[in-house]
């Protein structure tokens, strides 16, 4: 036998063990960090839109779902709103960058992918902006603007004005124009 030769190829229980084992910690270690990055604490600046801009914010996790943030808004602003009082996170709908999110996705989605929206990035959600009040999308390309909170009754009477005839449901596989670094060329 040459010892030279590379063996590599060939079946080894003690290598394929080890292997094994590697992957399994390696798993356990990522599953850890996922878990301490879902639960860390993201401002998120929303509007309640009923046809003018009510702005709040509020913490939540990256892990939460946009149901619960929608829940935790409703508890929220209940007190100010009364067509609130009854109303659950079905009722609401969540607009960010002119996309209409489902309520199934998590933040966390957003900020690993780092999708992107018509008018600007998904994953920024402590916007320091006002709720857009130009009637030109383009400039106000790049710019984070809060989430708008509103009605689904309210949007079915009034998707065909501005600002609600602009949104769209959200398709993660659709390109929604520029990407995250395209926008330094603004």
């Amino acid at each position: 036998m040459d010892p030279t030769v590379d063996t590599s190829f060939l079946p080894d229980k003690e290598r394929e063990e080890f292997l094994r084992k590697k992957k399994e910690s390696l798993a356990a270690e990522w599953r850890v960090k996922q878990d301490a990055e879902k639960n860390e604490e993201i401002t998120v600046a929303y509007a309640y839109w009923d046809g003018s801009s009510h702005r709040k914010n509020m913490k939540i996790k990256k892990g939460n779902t946009i149901s619960q943030c929608l829940g935790r808004a409703i508890e929220a602003l209940k007190k100010e709103f009364t067509e609130l009082k009854s109303c659950t996170a079905e009722n609401l709908m969540f607009v960010k960058e002119d996309l209409i999110i489902p309520h199934f996705y998590t933040f966390q989605d957003f900020i690993v992918t780092k999708a992107m929206g018509k008018t600007g990035p998904l994953f920024v959600f402590d916007s320091a902006s006002d709720v857009r009040i130009r009637q030109d999308a383009a400039l106000d390309y790049g710019e984070s603007h809060p989430a708008k909170i509103v009605l689904r009754s309210w949007y079915e009477k009034n998707k065909h004005i501005y600002p609600a005839s602009r949104w769209e449901p959200f398709v993660p596989s659709k390109k929604y124009g520029r990407n995250f670094d395209d926008l330094s060329d603004l």
